[in-house]
């Protein structure tokens, strides 16, 4: 008691007392507790409730094109394997063999005719089958069923428009109700109208920093002038590319959202006096964007999605990035450590100079070589690690407020909504107030019961 009593005086909490995942987020007034970026067991929750149960991204069909193509990814911290089997179905298998655990591939990408534990042997069929087991009849002596003995695999594997998904749980919606409006719109941004193929390799590499800060970041267009400064004294950015004041926010169920700039009224009016050839001259200086001013386009994004330049991010960490060009994943490493994977794609029949363009501004851009994530990751490392401080700094809650209460949700009669406003921070509480929902629901009846349903009114 004494111990305890000195910790109270002193300002340090010897104990403290369970809290539900609501109690971290304070809605009304726009606070989220600082513990949710550093604490072990939150994190740990986390993989269980959210990424547990989630659609995760997995890969582009594009990466599997044959019988055989695998692509290694990870649901939470599970390693698994994206393979297309011998019906061309494509499978997710839990990346460890049955008999002691070992895994069972080791290479990121490729072509295999099967899988065969390094360990003992055992031999796996492109559908996670059990075909082959040293010894069977000699060892074994009929104590082994190979029908009982395959890999493990994900409950449910679907595709949007070519975007392969897996989720763990078999209670889980299907991918179309799970994604709504907002996440397939998120996707859409892409250019899912042209024929998408991934460009061979993924750019990878870690940051110090919570997942969910790298995640948040991605709607903050609050802060690339002060950021990313050096990029506009540069003269490798405009400034008013990286500094828009006309934002649109869109919020979908289960965390899913959009925000950034919208092409003004001003704008929409320029480009309408152009010809078609006029208006796709005017956006192919930005690599790939000429098809957003297409008929497809507009029928597929909306009257509301079509005026969207914004950044997507399909719960919990996939970031569709502006131009439709890129994508990442925020994968976790532990509480304090994120793994940024960038995947980029090029239209297949664009022409081989504007294929070429689109790699060069993906690399410059993002990935461990661009001038822009070298500033955020600095940014999220320190945050991180301002958050697991034991003194007065770290119970401070972070403050996502910027157009609380300040803005209101308008409704297309298409069905779309929107938030047409200043720079804010909607989309950021949004994400947090989405986990809080996941992290406090038992299964999945409870979250489709119980999650915030789609803002209306003032927010």
């Amino acid at each position: 008691m004494k111990n305890e009593k000195w910790r109270e005086e002193t300002g340090l909490r010897a104990v403290e007392k369970a809290r539900s995942p609501s109690d971290f987020i304070d809605v009304e007034h726009g606070l989220v507790d600082r513990k949710i970026f550093t604490d072990e067991a939150i994190y740990k929750d986390e993989l269980k409730r959210i990424f547990g149960r989630a659609w995760n991204f997995m890969c582009h069909e594009s990466q599997l094109p044959e019988v055989g193509s695998f692509f290694m990814n990870y649901i939470g911290e599970d390693q698994v394997i994206a393979v297309r089997d011998r019906e061309g179905v494509i499978q997710v298998l839990i990346n460890t063999c049955p008999h002691r655990g070992n895994t069972v591939c080791r290479a990121e990408q490729g072509k295999t005719r099967s899988f065969m534990c390094a360990y003992h042997g055992w031999n796996f069929d492109l559908n996670g089958d059990l075909i082959g087991v040293p010894g069977l009849d000699e060892f074994y002596r009929g104590g082994l069923k190979r029908e009982e003995w395959g890999i493990s695999k994900a409950a449910k594997v679907q595709s949007y428009k070519g975007f392969v998904f897996a989720t763990l749980d078999p209670q889980s919606p299907d991918l179309d109700d799970y994604l709504g409006w907002v996440g397939k719109l998120g996707l859409d941004l892409m250019g899912t109208d042209r024929e998408l193929v991934a460009v061979p390799g993924v750019q990878k590499n870690r940051i110090r920093c919570n997942w969910k800060l790298a995640v948040d970041n991605l709607f903050d267009w609050y802060h690339p002038k002060i950021s990313h400064a050096s990029a506009i004294r540069s003269g490798f950015f405009d400034e008013k590319l990286l500094y828009p004041a006309d934002q649109m926010v869109m919020l979908g169920e289960y965390g899913h959202a959009v925000s950034g700039p919208k092409i003004t009224m001003a704008e929409e009016e320029a480009l309408a006096a152009l010809s078609d050839s006029e208006r796709r001259a005017v956006f192919d200086s930005l690599p790939g964007q000429s098809w957003r001013f297409t008929e497809s386009a507009a029928e597929t994004l909306g009257p509301v999605g079509i005026k969207s330049r914004g950044h997507p991010n399909i719960f919990p960490n996939l970031w569709v990035s502006t131009g439709g060009t890129q994508l990442c994943l925020r994968v976790p490493r532990g509480p304090a450590v994120t793994e940024l994977w960038w995947f980029t794609f090029v239209d297949k029949n664009a022409p081989e100079e504007q294929k070429r363009k689109v790699v060069r501004m993906a690399t410059h851009f993002f990935g461990p070589a661009g001038l822009l994530e070298q500033d955020d990751g600095e940014n999220w490392n320190h945050s991180t690690r301002t958050c697991r401080e034991t003194m007065t700094s770290s119970r401070r809650p972070l403050n996502f407020a910027m157009g609380k209460g300040q803005d209101m949700v308008e409704v297309d009669p298409s069905g779309q909504s929107r938030v047409e406003t200043v720079i804010n921070e909607h989309a950021q509480l949004w994400l947090y107030r989405s986990w809080a929902d996941w992290m406090e629901a038992e299964d999945w009846p409870a979250l489709i019961a119980n999650h915030a349903a789609e803002p209306r009114g003032r927010i």
